[in-house]
This record gives C-alpha cells, structure tokens and sequence, in this order.
C-alpha cells in the first residue's frame, strides 16, 4: 500500500463502545417532527385543540433532541477530515439546521398564537420539514452505505 494513503473507514468521533452516538440520537428528532406532522393534519381535520397542545411538546423535545444529534454530529465531523471531505455531510449537515430553524420558528408561532398558527402556516412548514428529512436522511444513509462513515470493519476491530 502506499504510503499516506488511509485505509480505514471514517470514524465517528462522538461513540460509545464503537457505537456512534449520533446514529443512536437521530430517531427521536426525526419522529417528534414527523409526528408533529402526523399532529397537524389530526388538527387540521377535526379541530381538536388537544393536538396543537401535543405539537407544542413534540417540537419543544425534537429541537432537544436535534440539538443533541447535532453536537454528536458535528464531533463526528471535526475528529475525522474523512468525513468533513464528504459533500453528502455538508448537504446533509446544512438540511438539518434548516429543520432546526423552521421547527424553532414553529414551535414559537404555536406557543405565541396557539392553534391560529397551526392551519395553514404551522401546517403547511411540517410538511416542508418532512419533506427535507426525507433528503437529510437519504444523504445521511448514503454517508453510512456507500462511504461507511461510523461503520467498523472486521480489520478496523482488529487494530
């Protein structure tokens, strides 16, 4: 092999027992802000306010949640160049902060205006947000499947 080239995949930096931290973290974000969603059209539909108030709380424990993800994200990103010379990650990265802002903003209109924010603006950005999760999640799988970042190898378990 030559010299300087690096074989090993990208790690993830923010992990316990080899186990990524952000990959363990995504989940919650992501179905708090589906099920806000979910929530919405609930609203939306039969003009039960007891779903703008569960909103309320699934945006509020998203956005911690996201913010968690994000400080174990971008660990991952500066412990490792491999991964900062990835364009999926900035894509991917830059996806996800747009989410973190959009959702910010719409859990401060619900909070502010109640259900009057829900249908059709707080509606209508849950589904934008959805919509780039599904983007941010395609590029956040194609880092793991096709550039392996986190993933050990039986020869990276046996340094």
């Amino acid at each position: 092999m030559a010299q300087g080239i690096i074989t090993h995949n990208p790690h993830s930096t923010a992990s316990i027992a080899g186990h990524p931290v952000h990959a363990m973290l995504i989940p919650f974000p992501i179905a708090f802000f589906v099920a806000t969603f979910v929530c919405d059209l609930i609203f939306w539909r039969t003009g039960n306010t007891a779903w703008v108030t569960g909103t309320l709380w699934l945006l509020g424990a998203g956005l911690v949640m996201a913010a968690l993800a994000a400080l174990a994200g971008l660990a991952d990103v500066l412990g490792d160049a491999q991964i900062r010379n990835l364009q999926d990650v900035w894509l991917h990265a830059g996806g996800n902060v747009l989410v973190v802002l959009i959702e910010l903003y719409n859990w401060y209109s619900r909070y502010a205006y109640a259900e009057t924010a829900v249908v059709p603006i707080g509606l209508l950005l849950s589904l934008i947000v959805v919509l780039i999760l599904l983007f941010t999640g395609w590029k956040g799988w194609g880092m793991v499947y096709r550039h392996h970042v986190g993933v050990a190898d039986e020869s990276d378990e046996a340094r």
